[in-house]
């Protein structure tokens, strides 16, 4: 009996401890600093600026004239945005579906409404700490131990477009097409494609989402054992549900 009872305190105080290794790793999910994108601009014209032009895929030709009115950069509205995932665990024995959400996420689009092909997708950058669940135990174990988002290093998600392909020949919503580029999270870049749908298309606002799957295996995003939590899915859904507007 005795030795039943002090298996008992064994285990209760090493589920406490677990708690409070939980607790204290995943901090309080306040963000560092504002969210924040690189923004689309326009490539350099003059002979001695375009040799210092930058080589990322995402930076648009110039554009002058009647072409350039066709042309909107729009900056992703975080009071109409939100990044999430899903993924499937037990809790207690029972299949749970898991969704986790933050506002906190910055980007822009840049829509040629003449000529849709020539439209482009900058640099989309989500602040991983603020990401919220169902379960404040949870999201202090994803900050804590599986994203490190509670670290300053890691803040921070970020995915950089290397190519848009399948867009209409005009912007008329709506309309799908897939955006190509290298997702990173935490120290492991790997490329990733989403489905983008744009519900509204107009000069003054952009209103779409985006879609993709990915394994936590391939970001090497492993779950801590912790009581009750059993088979967690290796399949993560990514979606971003966004409303853009003009940048100012």
């Amino acid at each position: 009996m005795k030795r039943i009872g002090l298996l008992v305190v064994i285990g209760a105080a090493i589920v406490i401890a677990l708690g409070a290794w939980v607790f204290f790793s995943g901090g309080s999910g306040e963000p560092s600093t504002e969210v924040t994108a690189p923004p689309i601009s326009a490539a350099p014209t003059t002979e001695a600026a375009t040799t210092e032009a930058p080589t990322d895929t995402t930076v648009p030709t110039p554009t002058t004239g009647a072409a350039a009115a066709n042309v909107v950069v729009f900056e992703l509205d975080q009071s109409g945005s939100t990044a999430s995932f899903t993924l499937n665990e037990e809790l207690s024995g029972s299949p749970a579906t898991v969704v986790g959400v933050t506002d906190e996420l910055a980007g822009q689009i840049q829509v040629d409404f003449g000529e849709s092909a020539n439209s482009l997708v900058g640099d989309i950058v989500i602040n991983a700490r603020t990401l919220e669940t169902d379960s404040a135990f949870r999201d202090r174990a994803i900050r804590g131990q599986i994203l490190n988002s509670a670290s300053d290093e890691f803040e921070f998600i970020t995915f950089a477009p290397t190519s848009v392909d399948g867009l209409p020949a005009d912007a008329t919503a709506p309309f799908a097409f897939t955006v190509t580029g290298d997702l990173t999270i935490r120290t492991v870049t790997q490329s990733v494609t989403f489905t983008v749908e744009i519900t509204e298309a107009s000069e003054t606002m952009l209103v779409g989402t985006a879609t993709a799957e990915v394994l936590r295996s391939d970001f090497d995003l492993n779950i801590p054992s912790v009581p009750r939590v059993a088979n967690v899915t290796d399949e993560v859904q990514l979606d971003l549900s966004f409303t853009a507007i003009p940048a100012e």
